[in-house]
């Protein structure tokens, strides 16, 4: 029988395999109501330390800080098989969907988040925020939240859910990976037009390179592409009247290649799986959406989307370096910031985060999430 025999969501449900349910939580260990943890400024917590051969299944946070941004300053990482560096490394909300250290209200398949309204007497509480991607490991899993923030977490209440099983994970099992990156600003591509108000389709300049493009995920080795998140501050002006970078394409480029990509789209909200520049403002669907919208849209703000590629994944067999146009031919000089999500049969070496002060967003707060 083939290790954790893929199946559809709930086709599976009935199908019974050998397994040994296990979970690691912050319950209160004198029986009390105290079912969090308290993690200085500066350490860092191990929510789970594993041994054995299995898989983690859903991973539930929720998190109390009171410094500024925090959703930025806090580091998500996980080790597997004892590689001494992390396969996710992420900060806290980027990696669960939401970027510019704000919190939404939005479900897809293998991420949510649940947001409200409710304050505390210090300012409102973090989203719940759950993971559902499949985590497998051969022998050992270590999933660890690291304080880079100015402050004490106050309450860190977390679940990690998981099987262990006697059965070893065959060569087509690869290992989850989230990474996190940024570009602030991308640097923008000047062209000459000969119009006042071209049409979109009438935009000056070419991209036959993709040499500038945003890079989401650039990594060797062999596996899949699952996903993104990318969150983009649109604050350049320049280029008006189009003053959003939705007229960037994605370009993806397997195993080696230098030009044409093998996939190549023709617009940001085309790749999200929208069109005519995200008319529907926020929304979720299980493999697409947008968490944070900006008002009005198709103009200046903070943007946070998704896409995973569950039912269609980007496979590739030596490397693959997935790319998006800050605009059209990289006309827009935007901050950019995303989490790429994929598997491969290794562990990849993941490049360390940039500092917490710089990757702290331009604007904040936005949306009105953090007024108090």
């Amino acid at each position: 029988m083939q290790f954790w025999q893929p199946t559809s969501p709930l086709g599976g449900l009935a199908h019974l395999k050998s397994g040994r349910s296990r979970r690691e939580s912050s319950w209160d260990r004198t029986g009390g109501n105290r079912d969090f943890h308290v993690v200085p400024a500066g350490a860092t917590h191990t929510l789970a330390d594993i041994e054995g051969t299995g898989q983690i299944e859903h991973i539930w946070m929720a998190v109390r800080c009171y410094s500024p941004q925090y959703l930025r300053k806090l580091v998500l990482e996980m080790f597997w098989d004892g590689s001494d560096t992390p396969s996710v490394r992420a900060p806290l909300g980027d990696f669960f969907g939401v970027g510019h250290a704000a919190c939404a209200h939005y479900v897809s398949l293998p991420l949510s988040m649940v947001f409200g309204p409710r304050r505390g007497p210090k300012g409102p509480f973090s989203a719940a925020m759950n993971s559902y991607f499949p985590m497998p490991f051969h022998r050992h899993a270590r999933v660890q939240l690291r304080n880079e923030s100015d402050a004490t977490i106050e309450n860190l209440f977390f679940y990690v859910d998981y099987e262990l099983t006697d059965e070893q994970p065959g060569d087509d099992v690869g290992l989850f990976h989230a990474h996190y990156r940024q570009a602030k600003p991308c640097v923008r591509v000047q062209h000459v037009s000969d119009s006042d108000n071209p049409a979109p389709w009438e935009l000056a300049g070419t991209n036959l390179t993709g040499d500038e493009n945003y890079v989401i995920l650039d990594t060797e080795g062999a596996g899949h592409y699952v996903g993104c998140v990318l969150s983009i501050d649109d604050f350049d002006v320049a280029n008006q009247p189009y003053t959003w970078p939705g007229e960037g394409d994605d370009m993806i480029f397997i195993d080696g290649e230098v030009w044409p990509p093998t996939l190549h789209g023709t617009g940001t909200e085309d790749y999200f799986n929208a069109a005519w520049g995200f008319p529907s403002g926020a929304y979720a669907g299980p493999y697409h959406g947008i968490t944070l919208a900006s008002s009005p849209q198709e103009h200046f703000g903070a943007w946070s989307m998704y896409r995973f590629h569950i039912e269609d994944p980007i496979r590739f067999s030596t490397s693959i370096r997935v790319t998006i146009e800050h605009g059209h031919a990289n006309d827009q000089g935007n901050d950019y910031s995303s989490v790429a999500y994929w598997y491969q049969r290794t562990p990849a070496r993941l490049a360390e985060l940039d500092p917490v002060e710089t990757r702290l967003p331009r604007r904040w707060p936005e949306h009105g999430l953090w007024d108090v």
